[in-house]
């Protein structure tokens, strides 16, 4: 992983965070509050532990332990490398771990003095029976994982505790002249480079470049020359000289950031500035030769069987060296745009054309469905973690998982091959045609279409390789952009592109922000990757939406509202890139990564990974945002008199993006539970007493709302499931009914939105909150039954059993509270569900045949004749009759049968004598 583009950065194996909630802090001032250092002190060693296993070890003092045992007990040489390997997993939990190991007193001066001396006796056999006095690769490993910590940590290492010259000892000489073990000698020359490239990452250690030059070159030049070692010793040579190109690049970043230090230097006027490093431009451009030579020999290799399987797993190393290059050349003002165009079309001509052509590269795209952790949710599983306290424990399982990271493995070679390209078409926007055949090919669009509507699952097992995926796919996506306006074949799939967009754009990880950014300011709002925008497809989505809808459509057709929504993907687009302003600092920092910007690199550890950088539901932000600033408070009222300045327009835009997406990209808001769109699109009505009745959020509203009420959509709607971010949709709903109560104005938009949640397959909690706490909600309810999206039969079937809301349903009918003439739809949602249950037949406990009794009995002594009639001979829901439901002529035999029954039989037991 390590020499993959970005594979030196990598996530902290910290346990997932959880929220304990300490009531003592409740109900005290913020300044009273304990901190969360306090609070992990008052914690006993194992409740530390039991969350986070290291984070317990270190405050049991392992750290000290650990040294007793190198520095006193002095013991076997497994176990020393078992303890080597313990700190370097401490080190990878965080920043601060790493810290306390170079903070602990005499241990890394022990590890240092002890296991990387910079003089040392040969071993006299392969197998020493002590390994003080020896260099050890995993020393030098565990040196590396604490530089990765940060900047700060690996100048301490390089300048406190002697690693510099550790450098120049290990790197100056071949690994055959250390006097070691060969095997030994080629892993400690191997991690010595990625210690160094670690340090150039961060612009430090590269004046020993200048020293080493010679050295470097000598070692480039013999990469690729013909070899035939041991199969074991071919391996560990190979990963030298992907480390050695790894350092390469991160010179040559450095180097190409000089010119824009040294400017901003001189133009500091006092001001503190970061110095420029001492490795200039004019130092790395004589490597693009010996480089270019190199992967020219690498395309003729790869007709010979016997060097392909190397010739392959060097060939990314290569390819993003060039990338590197030309990336840093663009800004440089030896830049000659001329000369590098036509540099740019030799590399393509006589390299990467052959290169993408050769059988043994077309093999291996033709795999990558299949090694694809997205594509294959069983790799990404989040019960791969064994222990939640030790987060990581299951990667093993993956990385000696060959068909992932082995040899045959497509990622590393096409993230390589795209990233190149994306280089080279942004400098020569020519070149980006030639290369169709590799984005178009069968295999790469099975492979798209294999990730739309893919769900990864996250965790520290799968995030590692997710995390390059996503960038494979981010690049792929790029050189996909540039084609579609210059290729018809290319055209054809801007569909496809644009959907893999919106699905990447919600998986990517803590430290892609400035992916993120990127696909928002030029992918995702593309009009030319929405090709439905001019097919035809506004004039379809209005036909099918009147096969659908009868008298409830909103006063624009769907058709204008898209053709809209499309004229207006350039404000959209601005919009969201406002509100998402706050990841600024976020963006920056992973930009500095993504494009080598390596003096402003703080660490190589990423954020830690609490999930994906954008939440599931992103494209409702601007909604959320508003209702958070403005909406209503827990007391009922809204916090806000007034709305902030532009947030029609801005609702506007976020209806009108949803509206796309819902239209068209459907599968976007797939991870969006039919609940939480219902939710968010509630703050329409909830962040304002007015903001409801603008026409174009009306218009926008109604469409959404139409296609949630869908019958499909209806059916996977769940109200029982609370909406992320809500204890439950029934304190939504309680918000909802109070602001109807107070803004609705009778607006049948709202009401459609109340009515909703009314439906008889829901709790009946909410409709007891209706005609109980809400009762005077019943007045202004004129939803009309022609009005009313949903079909009157959810309301009405099956019959209600709920006692409580039965008889809420009778007082409101007999005190006039619930008429039809105000509340045409809950009239006859009572009259139907009071009549089936007065005159039902099953048998029932003795309560509820009292109940049953009771309201026939008022029911047949109503002085309203209307209401009697209606209750008495009810017959069936009519959702397009005048009274919205059927009667019968004269009351049927049965229900005769059973009102004189109840009738007489009450009469009888008041006065029975007289009757008989």
């Amino acid at each position: 992983m390590f020499p993959w583009l970005l594979g030196m950065a990598a996530f902290p194996l910290l346990p997932s965070a959880q929220d304990e909630e300490d009531e003592d802090d409740e109900g005290l001032d913020e300044s009273m509050k304990e901190t969360a250092k306090e609070k992990e002190d008052r914690k006993s060693d194992h409740d530390v532990a039991r969350l986070d296993v290291v984070k317990g070890l270190l405050k049991m003092q392992l750290l000290q332990r650990l040294r007793y045992i190198l520095e006193v007990v002095r013991p076997a040489p497994h176990v020393v490398i078992d303890v080597l390997e313990i700190l370097i997993r401490i080190a990878r939990h965080s920043t601060s771990a790493a810290t306390q190991i170079l903070d602990c007193p005499r241990l890394m001066e022990t590890v240092m003095s002890e296991f990387l001396p910079c003089s040392w006796t040969p071993p006299t056999s392969p197998a020493p029976l002590s390994v003080y006095g020896l260099p050890i690769s995993t020393a030098v490993k565990l040196l590396r994982v604490l530089a990765s910590a940060g900047r700060h940590a690996c100048a301490r290492m390089l300048n406190s505790l002697g690693g510099r010259e550790r450098l120049s000892r290990f790197l100056a000489a071949e690994p055959s002249e250390l006097l070691l073990e060969p095997g030994e000698a080629v892993r400690c020359s191997t991690e010595a480079l990625r210690l160094w490239a670690v340090a150039a990452s961060y612009g430090q250690a590269c004046d020993l470049y200048k020293d080493l030059y010679s050295v470097l070159v000598k070692a480039l030049q013999a990469a690729h020359k013909p070899s035939a070692p041991s199969e074991p010793l071919l391996v560990l040579e190979l990963h030298r000289v992907k480390a050695l190109l790894v350092l390469l690049t991160q010179v040559t970043h450095t180097a190409g950031c000089h010119e824009e230090l040294q400017s901003g230097l001189l133009n500091s006027q006092g001001t503190e500035s970061l110095p420029p490093p001492p490795v200039t431009w004019s130092h790395v451009t004589g490597l693009q030769a010996t480089l270019i030579g190199l992967l020219k020999g690498c395309v003729r290799a790869l007709d010979d069987p016997g060097q392909r399987t190397s010739t392959l797993a060097l060939l990314p190393s290569y390819l993003f060296y060039m990338g590197a290059f030309y990336s840093q050349l663009s800004m440089q003002s030896s830049f000659r745009p001329v000369q590098c165009l036509l540099e740019l079309e030799s590399l393509s001509s006589e390299v990467l054309l052959p290169l993408v052509s050769h059988q043994a590269i077309r093999s291996m795209v033709e795999s990558l469905r299949s090694y694809s952790v997205i594509c294959n949710p069983v790799l990404s599983a989040p019960g791969l973690e064994v222990i939640p306290s030790l987060p990581g424990l299951a990667c093993f399982r993956l990385k000696t998982n060959p068909s992932l990271v082995g040899p045959g493995s497509p990622l590393p070679l096409y993230t390589a091959l795209f990233y190149l390209l994306d280089i080279l078409t942004t400098i020569h926007r020519g070149l980006t045609k030639k290369f169709s055949s590799v984005v178009l090919s069968d295999s790469v669009l099975e492979y798209l279409q294999s990730c739309v509507g893919a769900m990864p699952s996250v965790s520290q097992a799968s995030a590692w390789l997710l995390r390059h995926e996503h960038l494979l796919l981010y690049l792929l996506l790029r050189l996909a952009h540039r084609l579609v306006p210059v290729d018809s074949n290319a055209a054809k799939h801007a569909s496809l592109f644009h959907q893999v967009a919106l699905a990447l754009l919600s998986w990517l990880l803590p430290g892609s922000e400035y992916l993120a950014h990127e696909l928002l300011s030029t992918i995702i709002f593309n009009h030319e990757l929405l090709p439905e925008g001019g097919s035809g497809g506004p004039e379809a989505a209005t036909l099918a939406e009147l096969k659908l809808q009868e008298k409830s459509t909103p006063p624009s057709g769907l058709g204008p509202l898209l053709h809209d929504s499309l004229a207006h993907l350039p404000s959209i687009r601005g919009c969201y890139l406002t509100l998402l302003a706050h990841l600024e600092p976020a963006v920056l920092s992973s930009r500095d990564r993504h494009l080598g910007r390596n003096p402003w690199l703080s660490s190589q550890l990423l954020p830690e990974l609490s999930g994906p950088s954008l939440p599931s539901d992103w494209p409702f932000l601007p909604l959320i945002s508003l209702y958070e600033r403005t909406g209503v408070s827990e007391g009922g009222g809204l916090q806000a008199t007034s709305l902030p300045s532009g947030s029609l327009q801005s609702v506007t835009h976020c209806l009108q993006w949803l509206l796309l997406l819902e239209s068209w990209r459907e599968e976007a808001l797939k991870p969006v539970p039919p609940v939480a769109k219902l939710a968010r699109l509630a703050c329409v009505f909830l962040c304002s007493s007015d903001l409801f009745l603008e026409r174009p959020v009306q218009e926008l509203t109604w469409a959404l709302f139409r296609g949630l009420t869908r019958p499909t959509s209806l059916q996977a709607l769940n109200l029982g499931t609370p909406p992320p971010g809500l204890a439950s949709f029934h304190d939504l709903y309680s918000a909802l009914l109070a602001q109807y109560e107070a803004v609705s104005f009778g607006d049948t938009l709202f009401g459609c939105f109340v009515l909703l949640p009314l439906q008889r397959r829901y709790s009946a909690a909410m409709r007891l909150a209706m005609f109980g706490e809400h009762v005077g909600i019943l007045r202004s309810l004129g939803v009309s039954l022609e009005q009313l999206p949903i079909s009157l039969e959810n309301f009405t079937s099956p019959p209600e059993d709920s006692l409580p809301l039965l008889r809420l349903y009778f007082r409101a009918l007999v005190t006039g509270a619930l008429r039809r003439s105000w509340c045409p739809v809950l009239y006859v949602v009572a009259v139907a569900h009071l009549s089936a249950f007065m005159f039902s037949q099953d048998e029932a406990s003795q309560e509820v045949e009292a109940t049953r009794r009771s309201l026939l009995r008022k029911t047949y002594y109503l002085t309203d004749e209307v209401l009697r009639s209606h209750l008495l001979l009810y017959f069936l829901p009519e959702q397009h009759s005048q009274l919205g439901f059927s009667t019968y002529e004269q009351l049927p035999p049965i229900r005769a049968r059973r009102l004189h029954s109840v009738v007489v039989g009450t009469e009888e037991g008041s006065d029975g004598d007289s009757i008989c």
